[in-house]
């Protein structure tokens, strides 16, 4: 091969790398579905055509699309600062604008049953990262009708939990809910310990059969793995590490959870479920990635710095350095030549 072929080669590879940075796509994370969120639920109803009213009006409000992308309600870099970054009125859909529609204040979103004590939660992580889950409960007297505001949730958390195991591609964690009745809602922040982002779901709940003296709230549904699979298509992010961890990370999934409701958490602001056990023989240092699935050292959640873009800036990398020495390649060739 010639060296200006060996150049033009070169240089077709580094452009099509390159062009990855640049198209890059986003990685979607999750959402709570035990007990389930308003985006899930709405999304397992069908963003073009849900059945409950307040889903319709929700879509009306947003359009379909950010049902179709109901794991990615966040903040790219929230690095903790929730309540100085999401307004008042604006907490389910964490101050975007694309989620406008969950922030409607209305007392007929599809909610789940709760009852108070012991309950297994569940959350779908679309791409398991390390981090650490805080679940809020709104306070008694909490109106439905009104804007949801950051006064209106108990001041502590009711549930925390760092690196929670998954189960089937659910993290997995337990908790003591505290005693309420009639309507409420549980607010969820998921912090990346390997990133400043977080994410947000706002779930609706029932005590008991009370619903705040207004109809039979519609029962919530969350999506099932089918209805997941096949809205990826329709998503404009990318479902990195659905089942199987992240590709962008090597996160895997972890030991199995326990199943039973048995065995509570602790209270207010307590950590409710254990971590994920560290691998043995892996790096203490920060930031230090996680072994590959399916490894002798075990399965844990990825740990990096990195995000989606990271392998295609890995990738341009190399096409640059591929680039560079075609270029030397040349010149050497040429220089031969020319003897």
């Amino acid at each position: 091969m010639t060296s200006r072929r060996i150049l033009a080669t070169a240089t077709g590879t580094a452009v099509l790398a390159l062009s990855g940075v640049v198209s890059a796509p986003a990685f979607a994370h999750g959402s709570m579905t035990d007990p389930v969120s308003r985006v899930s639920a709405c999304y397992a109803e069908g963003p073009e055509a849900p059945r409950s009213a307040a889903c319709k009006a929700a879509v009306a409000a947003s359009g379909a699309q950010a049902f179709y992308d109901w794991n990615a309600v966040n903040i790219a870099n929230a690095a903790g600062k929730h309540r100085d970054l999401i307004p008042d009125g604006e907490l389910c859909s964490a101050g975007n604008d694309k989620y406008r529609g969950l922030d409607l204040a209305r007392a007929d979103w599809p909610a789940s049953s709760l009852k108070s004590g012991a309950h297994t939660f569940r959350y779908k992580g679309t791409a398991p990262h390390r981090g650490s889950f805080e679940l809020y409960v709104t306070k008694d007297g909490y109106d439905p009708s009104k804007p949801l505001k950051w006064s209106d949730l108990e001041a502590k958390p009711f549930a925390t939990v760092t690196d929670p195991r998954m189960e089937s591609g659910d993290y997995v964690f337990q908790g003591t809910v505290p005693k309420k009745s009639g309507r409420h809602l549980i607010y969820s922040i998921w912090q990346r310990s390997d990133s400043p982002e977080a994410f947000y779901t706002c779930s609706d709940v029932v005590f008991g059969q009370d619903n705040g003296g207004t109809a039979p709230a519609p029962t919530a549904s969350a999506p099932s793995d089918e209805q997941i699979e096949e809205g990826q298509d329709e998503s404009s992010v990318e479902h990195g590490g659905h089942g199987d961890g992240d590709a962008a990370t090597g996160a895997g999934e972890t030991a199995a959870a326990p199943e039973s409701n048995e065995g509570s958490g602790e209270g207010s602001g307590g950590q409710t479920a254990s971590a994920a056990p560290e691998a043995e023989g892996t790096s203490a240092a920060p930031n230090a990635p996680a072994p590959a699935a399916g490894s002798d050292s075990g399965e844990v959640l990825a740990e990096t710095g990195g995000d989606a873009t990271t392998p295609y800036l890995a990738v341009g990398g190399a096409a640059v350095l591929a680039l560079g020495a075609a270029v030397l390649f040349g010149s050497t060739r040429r220089r031969r030549t020319q003897r």
